[in-house]
């Protein structure tokens, strides 16, 4: 149903950094960059996804407005608990260690940690363990 979702941040440089640290551990990576140059203003981002295309964005123009949850797949509980201690080191804040939340359904196995602007990002796998 979603196509892609874009952040504003705060510092780009730092969100992304953040983000090229994390993203690996789901699979995913920056697949896409665009410069000011390439948008002939001021805006700069980073698309993050799987097989070549960006799902997830982020980009200059100042820290988006309140928080939002944002869930990534994970493909195991592995994966799961590599995202979470990623996003730790990269200087996010937990919000959730990995666990399984069965007052969602008794396979779901998330962890929450906030990023740097704030928000409630997330790894989740839906496998038996």
């Amino acid at each position: 149903m979603i196509d892609h979702i874009g952040l504003s941040v705060a510092d780009f440089a730092k969100s992304k950094a953040f983000y090229d640290a994390v993203m690996p551990t789901i699979g995913a990576s920056c697949v896409m960059a665009v410069t000011a140059a390439d948008t002939g203003g001021t805006y700069e981002g980073a698309g993050y996804g799987i097989g070549g295309k960006p799902s997830f964005w982020i980009g200059t123009g100042g820290r988006t407005q309140g928080s939002l949850h944002i869930a990534f797949v994970a493909e195991s509980r592995s994966a799961v608990d590599a995202f979470y201690a990623a996003a730790l080191a990269a200087g996010g804040t937990d919000n959730g260690p990995p666990g399984i939340r069965a007052h969602y359904h008794p396979n779901y196995y998330g962890a929450f940690v906030l990023d740097l602007d704030g928000h409630n990002i997330e790894a989740v796998c839906h496998k038996p363990a």
